[in-house]
């Protein structure tokens, strides 16, 4: 089976105009615009928790994870802030500075 044939812009322009009108001819000129640029965009507010922070995945024994998940429900918390309280402890025990401190430091 013969391939068909390939379409190009021009035959697919000229078949589109009714017969006998011709469509006229521009010159082709580069044509500059001037862009209005208006206000500049506002200022974002200050970047959220997961725009500054670096990720990091921990994996959990189910019973470790459990039982971080149920402590969290009963004090009505998130796991989230309870591994921060548990790196802060452990900064606390090896004499470093804690999560306060380093947060108040500029980021290097």
């Amino acid at each position: 089976m013969p391939r068909p044939p390939k379409l190009n812009l021009a035959a697919i322009v000229a078949s589109a105009s009714p017969p006998g009108r011709a469509a006229p001819a521009r010159p082709q000129t580069a044509e500059i615009v001037a862009l209005d640029r208006g206000a500049p965009p506002p200022r974002r507010a200050a970047p959220t928790l997961k725009e500054r922070a670096r990720q990091m995945s921990v994996y959990l024994e189910p019973p470790v994870y459990d039982q971080l998940r149920d402590l969290a429900f009963a004090e009505r918390s998130k796991m989230h802030a309870l591994m921060l309280e548990a790196l802060d402890l452990l900064f606390k025990q090896r004499g470093a500075r804690s999560i306060e401190q380093l947060s108040d430091d500029p980021p290097r």
